[in-house]
């Protein structure tokens, strides 16, 4: 192996000696024109006259010799920089206070703790956590909010879960465009309701329960209500003008189920009429209370879509009955859904209280 280097180290001197022959060789007419030319006897005269500027070059490169190391130097510690540990993570308690963060469990849903305190909340007596939930909204001509109590609420949502979709009426005078034979002064239009349950809110507050009891904070229900010609148009796409959203946070604690929604402008509905539908609902959905008879019998049909003529014997879903079962007074049947007309006249009450509201 050895005897192999020398012999490519000798080959490698032959063959640079070689060029360096062929190269003088090649420019000897050249140097020896150049060498007459400035008075030199010969080529090697020339060289000499020449060393001087030679040695000044070779000073120069030597200068800039050393700098390389340096450039090589940065390189290396540039790359070593790319591959320096991480930076520490940050303190714990930075982490813990991004995670107490209120996040929705459901994006779109805005969770209780968005509305109230919930530590403060979950220590005031009932009739004072209804006050504070009322002016929460008091400022918004639009919305809608109220407390159920966890029993009414626990019958009708086991109803939305067997019964998700259903349609309600909504009592409008009719115009004189619209009147025909008929002694009827009051027409009905039909909109259509969604339940939708999702996950619970995860910044609810811890509250000790009786052995065994289980939480009733398993979610968090909302309705959607929508014109039933513009879902038939549309289908899930239809954008709704009524919406309802029930918070479980404080049902373990409170044995009340706080509900708030909106009418949305410009949707053909006005809150009065919003509210009109969110009572139609209890009222439908409730079986065990104000929904149980042909109400029920309407809903069920619904679901299954077996539909009754009018006068025909037996159960089934008809439009007209369920005209008939929306179009009574509410005045009377001691709803739960029970909305103030007007927001404000809690503000004077609540202001007693002095709780900060975040």
């Amino acid at each position: 192996m050895l005897h192999g280097l020398i012999q490519i180290s000798k080959t490698i001197v032959i063959a640079t000696h070689h060029d360096s022959s062929s190269v003088l060789e090649k420019y000897q007419d050249k140097l020896d024109r150049k060498a007459k030319a400035e008075g030199h006897e010969s080529i090697s005269s020339l060289k000499q006259a020449y060393q001087d500027k030679i040695n000044e070059v070779k000073r120069e490169a030597s200068i800039v010799t050393p700098t390389t190391p340096a450039s090589s130097t940065s390189h290396i510690k540039s790359s070593q920089t790319q591959f320096q540990q991480p930076p520490p993570s940050p303190p714990q308690q930075t982490q813990a206070a991004q995670n107490s963060i209120p996040k929705p469990a459901t994006p779109g849903i805005k969770p209780l703790s968005s509305y109230l305190d919930l530590s403060k909340a979950a220590s005031l007596p009932n009739k004072e956590l209804e006050m504070i939930w009322r002016l929460r909204f008091a400022s918004d001509p639009q919305s809608l909010c109220a407390v159920v109590p966890l029993d009414t609420y626990k019958r009708i949502s086991k109803t939305a879960r067997s019964h998700p979709q259903f349609i309600l009426p909504l009592p409008r005078e009719i115009s004189e465009g619209e009147s025909n034979a008929s002694d009827a002064q009051t027409a009905a239009d039909i909109h259509f309701l969604q339940w939708s349950f999702h996950p619970p809110s995860s910044s609810a507050p811890q509250h000790p329960l009786q052995p065994g009891q289980t939480s009733a904070n398993t979610h968090t229900s909302t309705v959607l209500f929508t014109h039933l010609a513009a879902y038939k148009l549309h289908g899930s796409y239809a954008t709704p003008h009524t919406t309802l959203t029930h918070h479980l946070d404080l049902a373990d604690s409170h044995g009340v189920v706080l509900v708030n929604g909106s009418v949305i402008k410009d949707k053909g509905i006005s809150v009065e009429e919003g509210k009109w539908l969110v009572m139609q609902l209890q009222r439908f959905y409730d079986f065990e209370g104000m929904g149980k008879g042909r109400r029920r019998e309407l809903v069920e049909g619904f679901t299954k879509g077996e539909v009754k003529e009018k006068g025909q014997e037996g159960t089934g879903f008809n439009i007209e009955d369920l005209v008939e079962e929306a179009d009574v007074q509410l005045d009377g049947y001691g709803h739960d859904y029970e909305f103030a007309s007007d927001n404000r006249h809690w503000v004077s009450t609540i202001q007693q209280l002095q709780l900060a509201l975040s």
